[in-house]
């Protein structure tokens, strides 16, 4: 069986493929009663919508989505959800299917061509299918309703790093994020990543990048301790996200470079109610797979772009030797719109293991 499910509670599955006639998203679990339609949704997928700038692939697509049900007008004219299965879908109206007509028996080095032929013996080659970045839009979808379960909750996601060039965190203007094509909140990295990008996709070529997603408001007691830890469900989030090939939550890696006195999160009594205060968050507010009240940091790695104009070499279907050079039209930093995906993973998680920690502690 092919696992196109995550999450246990509230759980979503996506469908379709890059160049079908649509792709989707069906949310199961959601709580009833609450408002949602289109116009609710619609800013989500805009945000990631390709096309928008000359930093991301030109392929134009409305993104326009649609509720197939889950949904019903109450006695004031608001839909609200119904408690049943929220179908979520998009159509695809700008494929452009011959653009792959060379790698339909070649592979793609970096990409999942060759992987899904040695799995499933036959491949949709036309834009990647499920294996395409186009995929994700379901998730985005999937996510916005996620976020009306977890209203106590901001989350807020930014791309910290583009080939290897570094924000100034001295720089952080948390209100430049929705200002640039780069989800960047340092208006200095905004002007080297036009560069970066731009010679970078003249070149034929890709960047790898950085996203980083902070939750605020997640209470303490979200998650469980062995098997369901909120932390690890987070990283299998995030790690399903096409393209991603590294996740960290809180300091990551550099706790491993840490003394154990430098990597405690110090606490001190906080204000009546309010529980601890903590003097640092090393953990990314995440101990022992439980929240702990501190915002929760997740930092996800992207790769360069597989779909490249520059040759490479590689083999066919046969197993001969081939070069390949991927035409058409394709992210030169698919990082870049990958910062809606991650936010969207992240209020998707939050919000089961919310419901998650109310099914067993009320």
């Amino acid at each position: 069986m092919s696992v196109n499910t995550f999450g246990r509670v509230l759980r979503f599955t996506t469908w379709g493929e890059s160049h079908g006639p649509a792709l989707g998203a069906v949310v199961d679990g959601c709580p009833p009663g609450l408002a949602l339609d289109e116009a609710a949704i619609q800013p989500f997928l805009d945000a990631r919508r390709p096309g928008t700038s000359k930093y991301t692939t030109q392929r134009q697509e409305a993104d326009q989505v649609r509720i197939l049900s889950g949904v019903f007008a109450g006695p004031d004219g608001t839909q609200r959800t119904t408690g049943t299965p929220i179908s979520l879908m998009i159509e695809n109206t700008d494929q452009r299917s011959k653009d792959y007509s060379e790698i339909a028996h070649a592979y793609r080095p970096g990409h999942a061509d060759y992987a899904y032929d040695a799995k499933y013996g036959i491949r949709d080659y036309r834009g990647g299918g499920r294996s395409s970045a186009r995929e994700t839009a379901a998730r985005v979808a999937a996510g916005a309703v996620a976020r009306l379960v977890v209203p106590e909750v901001t989350i807020t996601t930014y791309v910290s790093e583009i080939g290897g060039d570094a924000i100034d965190m001295g720089n952080f203007d948390a209100g430049q994020i929705g200002q640039n094509p780069f989800f960047c909140p340092d208006v200095e990295a905004v002007k080297r990543w036009e560069k970066l990008v731009d010679d970078c996709r003249k070149d034929g070529s890709s960047l790898g990048a950085v996203v980083e997603c902070v939750a605020t408001g997640v209470p303490a007691g979200w998650g469980a301790p062995v098997y369901a830890k909120l932390d690890a469900d987070l990283a299998a989030a995030m790690m399903g996200i096409n393209a991603v090939k590294a996740v960290e939550i809180g300091e990551g890696f550099n706790a491993a470079r840490l003394r154990g006195e430098d990597n405690a999160d110090e606490m001190r009594p906080g204000a009546a109610g309010e529980g601890p205060e903590f003097l640092a968050n090393h953990a990314g507010g995440i101990a022992g797979g439980i929240s702990t009240g501190q915002p929760v940091v997740c930092r996800v790695a992207f790769k360069p772009t597989s779909s490249i104009l520059i040759p490479r070499a590689s083999i066919n279907s046969a197993g001969e030797e081939t070069t390949v050079r991927t035409k058409g039209r394709h992210d030169p930093c698919v990082g870049i719109r990958g910062t809606p995906v991650v936010e969207a993973m992240m209020a998707l998680v939050l919000a089961d293991h919310k419901m998650l920690h109310r099914a067993q502690c009320g």
